[in-house]
């Protein structure tokens, strides 16, 4: 593995597009799913507010990391989907999902062994 520069770090780069509470719930979703229509995102994920999934698909989607097709019916049908981009994004999650299940197991074996002191 290439040794990381500080001055030179892309870290900030995928936080930019991953930061915040919904974007990764969103993307396991179609990941899992894709492509999804809005209404299925939203059912889903039942906590988030219309105004915010939009907010953040739209987001995902100037990224590259979704894609919207909106097929001329009536009423208007509109499916989201992840992108080839988006799915390199796949192994990102997975380790990320590892690191909160064993941060969470550390956190709590840190307040046990703090309880017993």
């Amino acid at each position: 593995m290439d040794k990381i520069i500080p001055n030179y770090c892309m870290v900030s780069e995928p936080l930019e597009v991953l930061v915040g509470k919904w974007k990764p719930i969103i993307l396991l979703n179609l990941l899992a799913n894709s492509p999804m229509r809005f209404t299925e995102i939203k059912q889903a994920i039942p906590e988030i507010t219309q105004k915010m999934l939009t907010k953040q698909l739209r987001e995902l989607e100037s990224h590259d990391i979704i894609s919207r097709t909106v097929y001329p019916e009536v009423p208007p049908r509109v499916e989201y989907a992840i992108t080839a981009h988006g799915q390199t994004l796949q192994p990102i999650l997975d380790r990320m999902h590892q690191w909160g299940l064993a941060h969470i197991a550390h956190m709590e074996e840190k307040e046990l062994k703090s309880d017993l002191e």
